[in-house]
């Protein structure tokens, strides 16, 4: 981009069940699936009568809906049952093999003997893959851009839009743990052999911040946004290192005509303290997907996509928001609320030009961990009111038949740690929204486009800049980039799991790899 403006769908379903202010069971799984509970409410569907084990018994449940239609209604005998029973009783299975995994209760049918001793023995399988969707519980709302990473290594993805989610974990990382985390919920954590190859639901408990938890004063929000800047050398690395990232652009007019770009990259990333010095992208492999109408006479490309997600990273390129000098910002910030992310104390500071100010900057919030004042997130947008006056900012080539009018510019950039408490680059995404219009004609419509890339994997050893004839250029049209088609694509590569409509595209159109326009920070033509 120029410059920045200076019901739960899948083949498998796993229900988990909160429970309600349940005390932990310090027992074996023996005990616990042995313990008494009473059965009141006799006919329900499956997940109604579940969910009345999980309340008593103070555990999530994880399970394959091939094993248990959660919809199909049930009658059992009222009174007391064991856990174990119980299951067996409204699941009408009592052939499942049941086991406790952390505060979960998880059941399977039985894997054949056979078939675990080739396994072992064979050890063809390298990789695993666990998949889910992530609803807030209160509110039963997907989640997006929830940050799934593996405790034990620094890798991982985000949910997308629709809360979904897969990640691809090596095999001899199988003991390792996954956490689900997002700002303004309760974390959760699973063993990762425990889900392996399963689909489930997750359940995100929203985190309110107490009276109790926190010393109640005064927030100065220009001190808070100070201590980030002096505690950037210590919360971002200071040597260059290795992101393996996906990375996503996708152009839709009409919500007919959709350009998909998609690929995997290896990012240069160079030392936060060194802002002269510039991040370098290798395109390891990519695929593009169009479904288009051949009436359509939009065209579209998508520019520096890649490029802007490179400048994105605000925390290396300081945007004039993040840089507050007193009494010359063009911005007023207040501090609005108080939030939490993995159990750390989140302050919440709100940004938004100052009244006398009319031309288009930004508005937005950002996530500063109230301990060590590391920047966790930052949402923003370029402020509606204006956001028109900016369009010659995202159009470089206009048509001379028709009127493009930028309507909505939204950012959001998220960092995660690592193991040794340095902060990296998690997800960048931007999203644009044009009315275009055709001269001399009356109704207009909708051009979306949108990108982002997830940090999959970081590697810190053996790090060097890339040969030149390797490098890959952030600053032209990605879309147009020669390519050969891969029908194992993504192989084992962590990816952001595409949007329903996004899937039918893929499913339709594999295989196109004709180089086509796309749009984003934008060349407009006919």
């Amino acid at each position: 981009m120029k410059q920045v403006v200076s019901s739960v769908v899948g083949r498998l379903v796993v229900v988990s069940l909160l429970l309600c202010a349940a005390a932990a069971l310090q027992a074996s799984d023996v005990d616990l699936l042995d313990r008494m509970i009473k059965i009141t409410d006799t006919k329900g569907t499956r997940y109604q009568l579940l969910k009345q084990v999980s309340q008593q018994s103070g555990y999530f449940f994880i399970y394959d809906s091939q094993l248990v239609n959660n919809n199909e209604v049930v009658k059992i005998r009222k009174g007391e049952y064991t856990i174990r029973n119980a299951i067996y009783a409204i699941t009408g299975n009592n052939q499942l093999e049941i086991s406790i995994v952390g505060r979960h209760i998880l059941f399977n049918l039985p894997t054949p003997h056979n078939l675990t001793s080739n396994l072992q023995q064979t050890n063809a399988r390298r990789f695993f893959t666990i998949r889910g969707v992530v609803y807030d519980h209160a509110s039963q709302e997907a989640i997006p851009y929830v940050t799934v990473s593996i405790n034990d290594a620094i890798m991982g993805t985000v949910t997308n839009q629709n809360g979904e989610f897969k990640i691809t974990i090596p095999d001899s990382l199988r003991q390792s743990v996954v956490k689900l985390s997002h700002v303004g919920y309760e974390s959760v954590t699973f063993q990762a052999s425990s889900l392996r190859d399963k689909y489930m639901e997750f359940l995100l408990e929203p985190k309110i911040i107490s009276l109790q938890e926190v010393v109640v004063r005064a927030v100065n929000p220009l001190h808070v946004m100070q201590d980030m800047l002096s505690e950037r050398e210590h919360n971002y690395s200071s040597v260059p290192v290795y992101l393996t990232t996906f990375y996503r652009e996708v152009i839709e007019h009409k919500k007919k005509n959709i350009d998909l770009t998609e690929a995997v990259l290896k990012v240069y990333k160079t030392s936060y303290q060194k802002t002269n010095a510039t991040d370098q992208v290798k395109l390891i492999k990519m695929r593009h997907v169009l479904k288009k109408q051949e009436s359509d006479t939009i065209f579209t490309k998508m520019r520096s996509g890649i490029s802007s997600c490179l400048i994105l990273d605000v925390m290396r390129n300081l945007p004039d928001f993040l840089t507050p000098k007193n009494g010359e910002t063009p911005y007023v910030y207040a501090y609005t609320d108080m939030s939490v992310v993995d159990n750390r104390r989140v302050y919440v500071i709100s940004f938004e030009q100052k009244k006398e100010v009319k031309e288009p900057l930004y508005k937005g919030q950002l996530f500063i961990d109230a301990e060590n004042y590391a920047l966790l997130e930052a949402h923003f947008d370029v402020n509606p009111a204006y956001v028109a006056k900016a369009t010659d900012m995202f159009v470089e080539k206009k048509s001379r038949d028709f009127n493009l009018t930028l309507r909505r510019v939204s950012y959001t950039v998220s960092y995660k740690p690592s193991g040794d408490s340095i902060y990296y680059v998690n997800h960048v995404r931007g999203d644009l929204e044009f009315k275009v219009k055709r001269k001399r004609h009356f109704f207009s419509s909708a051009l979306n486009l949108w990108f982002e890339m997830v940090n999959c994997k970081v590697d810190r050893e053996n790090i060097k800049r890339f040969p030149r004839d390797e490098r890959l250029s952030t600053r032209t049209v990605f879309s147009e980039t020669k390519y050969k088609y891969d029908a194992d694509f993504w192989e084992h590569f962590n990816v952001i799991v595409p949007e329903e409509e996004l899937k039918e595209l893929i499913m339709n159109n594999l295989g196109e790899v004709t180089p086509t326009p796309a749009l984003g920070e934008a060349d407009e033509e006919e």
